[in-house]
Order: structure tokens, then sequence, then C-alpha cells
């Protein structure tokens, strides 16, 4: 029997702006002070499936940002919508479909691993609604997305909502942890130092400005007329500062160093 001759097709003129997937690198620990985060931003085209992606010695955290985004973890598929976030184990290949006709944004947090875990599934209308993952302060709330209750080897990760007119306080550094800031709704302004007399680093933010924050700087955030949204993954010792140190929760000092010893009763 004869192989049934090939159909002819049309084909498909790809100019220099064309796009259908990417991939932007921000930051990475050869490029920044940080140690151990890299960062970076997923762009997809409507009605796309990206190639297979995967970190051999990274776990990783996404975060979806705009759009809704299916994603392929091995035999596993999750489907991740606005402010969801997603933890990809160490060396474990992930493919991300867009089934809309807009294009996709997510956010992507990495750091060095040596256990491979399992993928975790933080729906954000879900936590949004649970208090046991909010922390309430005052004039921002704080909720956990990716929290010590879920496996992993270094990262955590959550959004802080700041109120309008709204500063961090008390002003903290960490001795044990690293991290980034990505900011995702209003606009705003931060601080990132040593030391008051170092204090050099004071920019205005706005949706998808970022600040990594090395080990031992406190990083003040001030919001303006708006709320202001932002992500906070770190990479380190794995707790969220306040479940730590009352004194954070409470506001009762000036500044905080955290990984010193905690207070009584500080969990």
């Amino acid at each position: 029997m004869m192989d049934k001759p090939p159909e002819v097709k049309a084909a498909h003129l790809l100019r220099a702006e064309d796009w259908q997937f990417e991939y932007r690198q921000k930051c990475t620990p050869q490029t920044s002070n940080l140690q151990l985060l890299t960062y970076g931003v997923y762009r997809i085209a409507g009605r796309v499936t990206s190639d297979e992606l995967y970190h051999r010695r990274d776990e990783a955290i996404l975060f979806c940002l705009a759009g809704g985004q299916r994603v392929q973890v091995e035999d596993r598929t999750f489907e991740l919508k606005h402010y969801d976030t997603l933890y990809v184990p160490l060396a474990t290949p992930y493919r991300i479909t867009n089934d809309t006709d807009e294009p996709g944004v997510l956010a992507v947090c990495r750091a060095p691993a040596v256990n491979r875990h399992v993928p975790s599934h933080a729906v954000w209308e879900r936590v949004h609604a649970d208090e046991a993952r909010i922390r309430h302060l005052d004039g921002k709330d704080v909720f956990l997305m990716f929290d010590v209750s879920e496996a992993g080897d270094r990262l955590l990760a959550g959004y802080t909502i700041y109120q309008p007119h709204t500063r961090a306080w008390p002003p903290h550094n960490h001795t044990d942890q690293e991290e980034i800031y990505l900011f995702t709704k209003g606009r705003g302004s931060m601080e990132v130092y040593a030391d008051e007399k170092t204090k050099t680093f004071v920019h205005s933010v706005k949706a998808l400005d970022a600040a990594t924050i090395p080990l031992l700087n406190y990083h003040p955030v001030f919001s303006q007329d708006e709320e202001l949204h932002f992500i906070w993954c770190l990479a380190g010792e794995r707790y969220w500062i306040g479940d730590k140190h009352r004194e954070f929760m409470d506001a009762s000092v000036d500044e905080l160093t955290t990984g010193a010893p905690s207070t009584p009763n500080g969990l």
C-alpha cells in the first residue's frame, strides 16, 4: 500500500518583532549582590504553549500576574489565575500554556536546592480568605502563599498589601535571608540601606519594578495615595519574620534584625 502523499500546508511569515514565548532574566547571583536568588519574567502570547522548562539545580516559584495559565508539571496540571503561585521542585520539567487570547505574565524566582519536594499550588482567592494564612499589621496585610507548612529547601513567598499612606515599621534586616520585592499594583517608594549613613538607595516604584535585598540591609516600603501590592520572595532560613519575632508584630522596637534570638513566646 502506497503512502499517502504529503499535504500541502501554508507557510508562516515571522516578522522580527513577532514572538510567542519569552523569558526576561532580571537578576542572578552573578549580576547582583544576592547569593541565592534568581528572578525573571515569563511572557506568553495567547493560544501558545511553551517549550519544556527545567531548572537542573534550582527550586522555583511561579507568580501569575496577568492572564490565566495552565502549567503542566510532569503528569500534573495546575490552573493558575491572578496572584496564584506554583512551587516547582528541583529538576522538574514543566510547560506553560495560555488558553486565552490575551498575553500572560508570570514572574519566577529560583534558588539552589538539594532536595526534590512536591509541587505546591496556592490559590489566591483561598489564601485571601484564610485567616491562618494572613498576618495583619498596622495598615498592611501579609498573605503567606508558600510558607513553612509547604515543603521546600530555601524559598518562601507571599504578597503584602499596603493601605494608602502606610510605611513599614519597624525597619528590619536579615542575617539569614535575602529577598526580592516585586511590585504588582500601585505606586510607592522603597529604601534599601545598611545604616542611616549609607541610605543612598531611595526610589519610587510602580507595577513590575523590583528591588533586590541582600543580607543585612534594611528595606522599608512606603505607599502613596493608593493601595500598594508587592511580592516578597526570600531565600535562606525558612521562616516569616512575624512568626518568629513578636516584636515585629506589635512594633515594640524601633528596628529589628532577624536571625538574632527571638523574644520569649515569639512564635
